[in-house]
């Protein structure tokens, strides 16, 4: 009889891993919502330091050679623009996150548990960096065109990326700003793990 109930134990309770594993989950679906939640609001990025997304490389510190040429608000205008873009594509992000997190193996859990700081980021990047991509990027785009500055940051960055200022992935405002938004939404994530 103590063989019987311990072999039924054995079968109502879930081994160690799968329990890890669905706590982890637990946490995550917290921490997509959290972050969801805070960045795709008004000033989710523009009024949070750690994510708010500055123009790439050199265009930053040109940035603040053009505002003390009486160019504040044009500059003013297009972080703001990038920001707002941020903002308004997050809320796209949510599903596709939790979908990671549910589809998430007792392997995956483990590696971020004994992963390091950047596991949790190398996890999400790994299984929705792509597909959030191409659903923020046309929110991104039609957010940053409004302002009418995106062309002009593109061609400007363009002639920049030819000569090795910034990176070429940056370029493209649209590009920039999207990758950006995904680093800020897996800071955040894991900020709450």
């Amino acid at each position: 009889f103590a063989i019987a109930t311990s072999a039924h134990a054995q079968t109502v309770t879930e081994p160690a891993p799968v329990q890890v594993n669905k706590r982890k989950k637990a946490t995550l679906k917290k921490g997509v919502h959290y972050a969801v939640d805070q960045l795709g609001r008004s000033d989710g990025f523009m009024g949070n330091e750690k994510v708010r997304i500055p123009l790439p490389g050199f265009l930053d510190d040109t940035a603040r050679l053009l505002r003390s040429l009486g160019q504040r608000q044009r500059v003013d205008e297009l972080l703001l623009s990038m920001n707002r873009a941020a903002e308004a594509a997050v809320p796209l992000a949510r599903d596709l996150l939790l979908s990671a997190v549910r589809g998430m193996t007792v392997q995956d859990a483990a590696k971020i548990l004994v992963g390091g700081e950047t596991s949790l980021t190398e996890f999400f990047a790994r299984s929705t960096r792509t597909p959030l991509t191409a659903q923020l990027l046309p929110v991104v785009t039609r957010t940053t065109e409004k302002t009418g500055l995106a062309a002009r940051y593109n061609r400007l960055a363009e002639k920049a990326a030819t000569y090795g200022l910034i990176r070429p992935q940056d370029a493209r405002l649209e590009d920039y700003v999207t990758g950006k938004t995904l680093d800020g939404i897996y800071l955040m994530i894991g900020e709450q793990e």
